[in-house]
């Protein structure tokens, strides 16, 4: 069975949705799931109804109602019968979410976040799959929650493998075209949960993984990985061929094409990932699979935004050891930092960290107890893997660079 997974951007309006029927009339969806995001931003503007309903902003009803909005025009633009049973589902949906905020009496900000959020997946891939149905592509809609099953670590939770396998395996008819949504679990207790930002692209994988899937192809508005974000960095190059390997340091310094924990289960069963262009779905674009190294050999830049540096001292010049260390680490666990690079001498320790949850005040003070603290906000980490001297050069350029260390592989560096 093949997994397709198809991204905000390219469902983000009408156009986009016919252009996915035209992929799949392209490439073939014979033994095909596809795994679908939410709506081109519709998880930001969601994360602004939860601001809202946090804040008890007046905005909190406008801003629910602008994501409805965004979602029947969308509607209208697909379906020519405004009496279509998708307009009373996406209702429906709508209800729910609007339900789910009069019932709720949690103060839990990331359990809100979860069932608040999925409602994105959920609406796009019934508009999707209602479309399908309608100009000849008879599908099956799948609930993911009722598949893939986690921990109740909310925004980010922890995938209960067997299970989920047993019920994967039950669920899906792999003779048939099936539609899902990606980012998405559940918890023992049914409640929805997350994998993390750009999930979507792990829950293609946990799929693959439990069907023994042929392949896995996400499916972007970039011709495949490139070398750099064309946002941030010039002249970026495909990359044909990565490995694995390759793929997962990649992943774990930030590039943007794959998911960090996308690429594990692919691996532990060899099951190639294709990243392809929606845009042009007979080029090749990417294969990562085993051994097959980085064609072409060219350094890989990656950029983190708004990171935080932290540096730490003993109050009495002592050395900072293992005990130290480990009470860094531990506060760190604590707050759920997400530790990108560290670096530290006899009385010194600097670690740049992604502050995910808005908890690092919480975590200063904490350290302030025992070092002496310095913090940096808004600081950008750079990394080039495979780097020559005029990629260090070219990186370093106006930059004021706080932080630098280098591999045999990598050089990183934090820069204001």
């Amino acid at each position: 069975m093949k997994v397709y997974k198809f991204g905000g951007a390219s469902v983000k309006d009408a156009n986009g949705v016919k252009n996915l029927v035209h992929v799949l009339n392209t490439v073939g969806y014979k033994d095909t799931l596809v795994v679908i995001s939410a709506m081109g931003k519709t998880t930001n503007a969601l994360e602004d109804v939860i601001k809202n309903y946090f804040q008890k902003d007046p905005a909190f009803q406008s801003s629910i109602q602008e994501v409805k909005k965004y979602h029947n025009s969308i509607l209208l633009d697909l379906f020519e019968d405004d009496s279509h049973e998708i307009f009373e589902k996406v209702d429906g949906l709508f209800n729910e979410l609007k339900g789910f905020f009069d019932r709720n009496k949690s103060p839990d900000y990331n359990y809100v976040y979860d069932q608040t959020i999925s409602y994105g997946e959920l609406l796009s891939t019934t508009i999707v799959s209602a479309y399908l149905n309608q100009v000849g592509l008879a599908n099956t809609w799948l609930d993911v929650r009722e598949m893939i099953k986690t921990d109740n670590y909310y925004r980010r939770a922890n995938v209960d493998w067997e299970l989920t396998g047993n019920l994967i395996r039950e669920k899906v008819n792999p003779n048939v075209l099936n539609i899902t949504q990606g980012f998405l679990g559940s918890d023992p207790n049914n409640f929805t949960t997350t994998l993390g930002r750009e999930g979507s692209d792990y829950t293609a994988a946990i799929i693959a993984y439990c069907l023994n899937g042929e392949s896995v192809t996400i499916w972007k508005d970039v011709p495949g990985v490139l070398n750099a974000d064309p946002r941030y960095f010039e002249n970026a190059q495909q990359l044909n061929k990565i490995s694995y390997t390759e793929a997962i340091e990649l992943a774990f310094y930030g590039a943007s094409v794959i998911h960090p924990k996308t690429l594990q289960p692919l691996q532990g069963k060899e099951i190639p990932l294709l990243v392809r262009s929606f845009l042009k779905p007979t080029d090749p674009g990417t294969t990562v699979g085993r051994g097959i190294g980085l064609e072409p050999e060219v350094p890989c830049f990656i950029v983190k935004k708004n990171q935080i540096l932290i540096s730490l001292s003993s109050l009495d010049f002592s050395y900072i050891v293992e005990e130290n260390i480990s009470e860094i680490f531990r506060h760190l666990s604590t707050y759920k930092m997400k530790v990108d690079v560290i670096q530290n001498s006899a009385i010194s320790f600097s670690v740049c960290v992604d502050d995910i949850y808005n908890n690092i005040d919480q975590l200063l003070q904490h350290l302030k107890a025992k070092f002496k603290v310095s913090c940096t906000k808004d600081v950008a980490l750079y990394t080039i893997r495979h780097y020559s001297d005029a990629a260090i050069k070219q990186m370093e350029s106006d930059k004021e660079v706080l932080l630098k260390q280098l591999t045999q592989q990598t050089v990183q560096m934090v820069t204001k």
